[in-house]
């Protein structure tokens, strides 16, 4: 069984270059938007997602067009400070500032330029 999150975004080839730009994402799949909507199945570090322009019609609106999303997304990494910093620079918006959680996480939180949000960090040792 595989289970991969599925990302509607307003802007298809837009969102393929800022995940490429602040994770390293690499394209696996595409119909691109000469087709008249960008479908990607992209991956970071072996793991994968699917991205795709919305469609009213399909009832896949984007965060933009929801004013907000439903899901998080976490992405676990060796070095959490490094991999946020590389989301801001490419274009993420800071939600919450990367520190050590009580719970025993170093976690960060940002809002990428098509308004998921992504939490990077990884498990402290104890």
């Amino acid at each position: 069984m595989l289970l991969e999150p599925f990302l509607n975004v307003s802007n298809g080839p837009d969102a393929i270059a800022f995940y490429e730009a602040a994770f390293g994402a690499e394209i696996v799949f595409l119909i691109p938007p000469e087709t008249g909507s960008t479908i990607a199945r992209m991956k970071i570090a072996g793991e994968s997602f699917w991205l795709a322009d919305e469609s009213p019609e399909h009832q896949n609106p984007s965060p933009e067009t929801l004013k907000g999303t439903t899901v998080r997304l976490v992405l676990t990494v060796d070095d959490p400070d490094a991999v946020f910093e590389r989301a801001v620079a490419a274009g993420a918006t800071v939600f919450w500032p990367m520190e050590d959680q009580h719970y025993g996480w170093r976690i960060g939180r940002v809002i990428d330029p098509f308004g998921h949000h992504w939490e990077i960090g990884k498990p402290l040792k104890r």
